[in-house]
């Protein structure tokens, strides 16, 4: 097994912190210049690359070895950043390719898949990296690699993932030509029959948007 794995412990957690902090801030600033919509047309390429960039950091610190805190109880952060304005940028920016189906729990015998935002998913990631990074830049070290842990055990990671597949499947959708017809009636407020064009339209918004930035021809997508 890799020494970056489960036996981390070996290592100065200092530097495994100092990655896994870099990884993450990385991963915020990134995100939030891509919510900012002054490159629309490489937003999915994007995103796919940073959330399979901050995957790798999580995926270290799930086969780590289990951070303990310092203190018994956690310390105050302070109120949560707001990030409603981030998730409704991402909302207008990925409309109407934000909506997907997601099977919530893939070792759950027959669930049922659920209607997932990317932009939804998006905001609960940067808000759990936040949490934990008010930790580390506070000095407190052993509670942002728990927090950073825990909740990527617990939420951010099986969050990301889902958005990662989304994303994967956009960028494969546009590479190998096939129409977006599953999205027909998507929607994440209602269980209604949606409008019959959704996926129509969502073809050509990721033939508009998404296949320059592959190097794909938009005529490619009629």
């Amino acid at each position: 097994m890799s020494d970056a794995t489960l036996h981390d412990s070996h290592h100065d957690p200092a530097d495994f912190a100092v990655q896994i902090s870099d990884q993450i801030e990385s991963f915020i600033v990134a995100v939030t210049e891509v919510a900012k919509g002054d490159e629309p047309d490489s937003a999915v390429p994007f995103l796919l690359l940073e959330i399979s960039q901050l995957l790798l950091a999580g995926g270290r610190l799930g086969a780590h070895e289990d951070f303990v805190p310092d203190e018994r109880y956690e310390p105050d952060v302070g109120p949560e950043p707001d990030v409603d304005d981030l998730r409704e940028r991402f909302a207008t920016l990925l409309d109407p390719i934000d909506v997907y189906s997601e099977v919530f729990d893939p070792y759950v015998p027959r669930s049922q898949p659920v209607a997932c935002r990317i932009s939804d998913d998006l905001a609960d990631i940067i808000t759990d990296l936040r949490h934990g990074m008010a930790h580390y830049r506070d000095g407190r070290v052993s509670e942002a690699l728990w927090w950073w842990q825990f909740s990527y055990l617990s939420n951010w990671g099986t969050t990301a993932s889902a958005a990662l597949r989304a994303l994967q499947s956009l960028v494969a959708h546009v590479r190998l030509d096939s129409p977006l017809d599953e999205l027909d009636g998507l929607d994440t407020d209602s269980n209604a029959d949606g409008d019959d064009e959704l996926a129509e339209e969502a073809g050509r918004v990721m033939a508009a948007e998404i296949a320059a930035p592959l190097g794909l021809p938009s005529s490619a997508h009629p």
